[in-house]
């Protein structure tokens, strides 16, 4: 059994039109996972099932062993997710309030919150930034404090939906490196993305979406010259038949 196990996985919007169908997948403790596909494939409505933002119409999906559907407190404790747009998460006035947020709807004493929000911005490389607005902050900024926020929530599963979306180079490369470490520190990551050059790299498998369907999975190597069969750009290094060569080199 997988530490997150996503059994016959289907949605249906409430028009009727069915965006998901029938997704089995397993991930082990500990992988990074890179979900690609085209726009429209079901990325990203298969990722909000994962801390219950989503009901699924069919199929079950199951964190460490926690039903979804039965405990979804307890699952969105275990799973953080950063969006697209890194501003719906942003709640408070200042960089180390809204770090705080979630562990103070936890119900946590002051000292834990205060250690976990300093533990976060340190990790995050924010802590200079504590008393900035949120809104101050550039893009890459913003999705390191959606980072932090989730750290400060002792969160083992991270989440990540196009990460790189609208950041230029320093934003991509800040973030990029804060995903590595997060993998490094043991964390599960599951990133959404129709780009790979950034990412493949670092990712232990591969997962392909056409149409609401998953229809490819395996190690990065065996399928990345696979990709565009899919309306996926296939990374320059291997293209060019280098293998896989990590974007920060």
């Amino acid at each position: 059994m997988g530490y997150i196990k996503v059994d016959q996985l289907s949605h249906h919007f409430p028009n009727g039109k069915k965006v998901l169908h029938d997704i089995t997948l397993s991930i082990e403790r500990g992988e990074f996972v890179v979900i690609a596909g085209k726009n429209g494939s079901g990325k990203t409505t298969f990722c909000r099932h994962l801390n219950g933002l989503l009901k699924p119409s069919e199929g079950i999906i199951s964190i460490d062993g926690l039903s979804v559907a039965k405990d979804p407190k307890k699952v969105r404790q275990k799973v953080g997710m950063v969006f697209q747009n890194a501003d719906s998460q942003l709640v408070a006035e200042t960089v180390a309030a809204d770090v705080a947020f979630g562990p103070e709807n936890l119900g946590l004493d002051h000292r834990e919150i205060e250690l976990r929000v300093n533990q976060a911005l340190a990790a995050t490389g924010l802590r200079k930034l504590a008393d900035r607005s949120p809104q101050l902050l550039s893009g890459g900024e913003k999705r390191r404090l959606a980072i932090a926020g989730i750290l400060a929530m002792r969160s083992e599963i991270f989440v990540l939906d196009e990460p790189f979306s609208n950041l230029d180079y320093p934003g991509s490369r800040q973030i990029l490196e804060q995903i590595i470490r997060l993998h490094e520190n043991k964390h599960t990551i599951i990133l959404v993305t129709h780009e790979l050059e950034k990412v493949i790299a670092h990712a232990t498998r591969l997962v392909i979406f056409e149409d609401g369907a998953l229809v490819r999975e395996g190690k990065p190597s065996d399928i990345v010259e696979e990709v565009e069969d899919f309306g996926i750009r296939e990374p320059c290094s291997s293209k060019l038949g280098h293998g896989i060569s990590s974007w920060l080199n």
